[in-house]
């Protein structure tokens, strides 16, 4: 009698357990928290965490389930991108989020495609992440787009004709951004210098002083957030006197700090402002401010990066998928994922055809060199 009880109390002991596991929805966090583009992966996976912390549970029908992420660095290279995304498959997600960095996203979907799980892209726009994919979606704006906004701001706006162009060789996001600022440029009556470097280049020098050689009126370098930063030192030290232009990767702390005490003006475009929502941005400072680790990731300080609510945005997304879809599935949340709409922070997503979020303006602004806060230049739009 007594082994029976004991039995039974150990059995009761390890059905919360079983109970539990049923009741647990994977989602995936297919980001680089390592490599050139770890400082600003890891700022986009924070606004998945932070979001994950507000909301850790999904009802789908009439089954409460728990939401777990399962992070995966990437490394930022695009030949360690299938392990990443092994990683998530393999414990068993239902969608997963990712990647900062186009080149890795690109690296990655085929495995993803392959196992029935849908990506949620949060901020890499380059077209061909969701080109004849229909597992990919992306929450962000695309490069021909934020391309053609930068060159008709620095051509319209800032009044300049001649404009040096520098992208990191092989870089997928680098590369077509610059195409299609170029295109864009051009297309207005600019002329266009374009130079690529090695990846791992330390010393930028050469390349300051060729854009000043070629007469250039602007910098034009959306790169890393480690190669932006060493750019900007280096245009200081040089005497750099023309405006640095950057997309959307340049929208981090790091890239601001580095310009603080400098005379190096530094514009980019981006999804968000800070400031244009208090009850979010509240919120995430908070949440950062109460947790060592994630304040360190986010750089040091509780400035908000524009990734960090992109992913936000797109954590949210994927619970709206999958209660549409009645099920943790991943094919049934690639079906319901077209349909699917939310009102995000970064403001109302929908999808098109393609997959992609149709966004019709971008946030343009600059570092104040003084106090090294990002400050609202305009909303931008492409007429």
């Amino acid at each position: 009698m007594k082994k029976f009880v004991a039995l039974f109390l150990a059995v009761m002991l390890l059905v919360p357990a079983f109970a539990m596991a049923d009741n647990v929805i994977k989602i995936g966090v297919y980001e680089p928290a390592s490599g050139s583009n770890g400082a600003g992966g890891k700022q986009e996976t924070l606004g998945v965490q932070y979001a994950n912390a507000e909301t850790p549970t999904v009802k789908i029908g009439d089954e409460e389930y728990k939401v777990e992420l399962v992070i995966a660095d990437n490394g930022s290279e695009n030949d360690k991108a299938p392990s990443a995304a092994q990683q998530i498959i393999s414990a068993g997600a239902s969608v997963a989020l990712g990647s900062y960095g186009s080149g890795v996203s690109i690296a990655g979907s085929e495995y993803f495609k392959n196992a029935n799980i849908p990506v949620i892209g949060l901020t890499c726009t380059n077209p061909q992440v969701t080109a004849g994919n229909s597992h990919y979606f992306r929450v962000c704006f695309l490069d021909p787009f934020q391309g053609t906004v930068l060159a008709n701001y620095a051509f319209n706006t800032l009044g300049v004709k001649t404009a040096y162009c520098l992208g990191e060789l092989g870089n997928d996001y680098d590369q077509g951004l610059i195409e299609y600022f170029k295109q864009a440029f051009e297309g207005l009556g600019g002329v266009v210098f374009k130079e690529d470097f090695p990846s791992k280049t330390q010393d930028f020098n050469s390349y300051i002083s060729n854009a000043v050689a070629y007469g250039a009126e602007v910098f034009f370098c959306p790169v890393s957030i480690e190669y932006s930063t060493l750019i900007i030192q280096t245009a200081s030290a040089q005497g750099l006197e023309i405006p640095i232009l950057g997309g959307d990767t340049l929208d981090s702390n790091k890239v601001a700090e580095a310009a603080t005490g400098t005379n190096i003006k530094v514009i980019i475009t981006t999804f968000y402002q800070e400031g244009a929502n208090a009850q979010f941005d509240e919120g995430f400072k908070a949440w950062l401010n109460a947790n060592p680790e994630m304040l360190t990731n986010n750089g040091g300080n509780d400035m908000i990066a524009a990734v960090s609510v992109m992913g936000y945005d797109g954590y949210y997304m994927a619970l709206a998928a999958l209660q549409a879809a009645g099920s943790p599935d991943g094919a049934a949340v690639m079906a319901a994922l077209p349909t699917t709409e939310i009102d995000g922070v970064s403001g109302h997503i929908k999808f098109d055809e393609t997959g992609d979020a149709i966004r019709t303006s971008a946030f343009v602004k600059t570092i104040n060199n003084e106090t090294g806060a990002w400050e609202f230049v305009a909303e931008q739009t492409v007429e």
